[in-house]
């Protein structure tokens, strides 16, 4: 059995990770939520509608990428996306705009009336996400869409998700990279042998299952390279255990406590103006999450 009672509801305009060792059922879970195969017993739907009893008005709202399809080379990207448009529905009085705004999204504007066959990968992914965008969706489901690219396809997917976020949409993303996820979530769904194991923020479930419950990990970026005084000055605040420098711009932080510890030393460091421009849960306390809550289940 792929999935095994699995309930799941995900509300609101964020990003939620979705992770898991292969075969957990991430990918089922997201043809079930799209229609692509049928599950035996239970219902998926989507802002209310049932997607099996009605696709097309569950799915209106929804961009999807599933297992990245190929695109022919012998087409540009404008003759891609108006061929996908025009399977999809979308009507001809919008088309041209959607197809404009989802290149506008995804950065292509200068490759559009080039042939897909001279793209690299990462480009190619690019391209499929703006599929996805056509229908100018307020939910998307992507299914590990930075997976098989080189790191510089990577970090440009990465990117055009963490740009999606600001549109007040929902993205639920399946990923096999931790610090990606730390990086661009908000929230996380982890689970195994189909069942799930726990949904809540990055940072609340890092605090809770990362093997330290007393301790919460979590990075910041800044403006300007960090220096011993900077350094120093972040260590002297209430609860910091340690301050670590990761490059020349970021440092990793434990501190004790959990989120409400967390709120109070972003405050803090916020007030310190020493250009701090990112804060996020760090990614080896969501590695000792992941790696904790499946050790448990095999």
């Amino acid at each position: 059995m792929a999935l095994s009672d699995l309930n799941l509801k995900i509300e609101g305009s964020k990003c939620v990770g979705f992770l898991g060792p292969n075969g957990a059922g991430k990918t089922t879970t997201m043809k079930i939520f799209t229609d692509m195969i049928r599950a035996t017993r239970g219902r998926a739907y989507i802002n209310g509608v049932s997607v099996h009893e009605n696709k097309r008005a569950a799915l209106e709202r929804c961009g999807s990428l599933i297992e990245s399809p190929e695109i022919y080379p012998a087409f540009t990207p404008l003759e891609a996306l108006s061929m996908i448009a025009e399977i999809r529905g979308v009507p001809h009085s919008v088309r041209t705009t959607r197809i404009d705004d989802a290149i506008s999204e995804v950065k292509m504007d200068d490759w559009k009336d080039k042939k897909v066959g001279k793209f690299s990968k990462g480009m190619k992914q690019r391209i499929n996400v703006a599929s996805a965008l056509l229908s100018d969706p307020d939910i998307l489901i992507l299914d590990e869409p930075t997976s098989g690219l080189d790191p510089r396809g990577m970090a440009e997917v990465r990117d055009i998700v963490k740009n999606l976020k600001q549109k007040d949409r929902l993205i639920f993303m399946s990923s096999h990279l931790l610090p990606e996820v730390s990086e661009v979530c908000d929230e996380v769904a982890i689970i195994d042998h189909g069942k799930l194991l726990v949904y809540d923020t990055l940072s609340n479930v890092t605090s809770k299952f990362s093997g330290d419950g007393n301790s919460t990990t979590v990075e910041i970026g800044l403006g300007r390279p960090v220096d011993e005084i900077m350094t120093k000055r972040v260590a002297s605040l209430v609860g910091i255990i340690s301050v670590d420098k990761m490059d020349s711009r970021n440092l990793r932080i434990k501190f004790t406590g959990g989120i409400d510890a967390q709120e109070r030393v972003l405050a803090e460091i916020a007030s310190m103006s020493i250009g701090m421009i990112s804060f996020r849960a760090s990614s080896s306390a969501l590695e000792d999450t992941y790696l904790n809550l499946i050790k448990e289940t095999l």
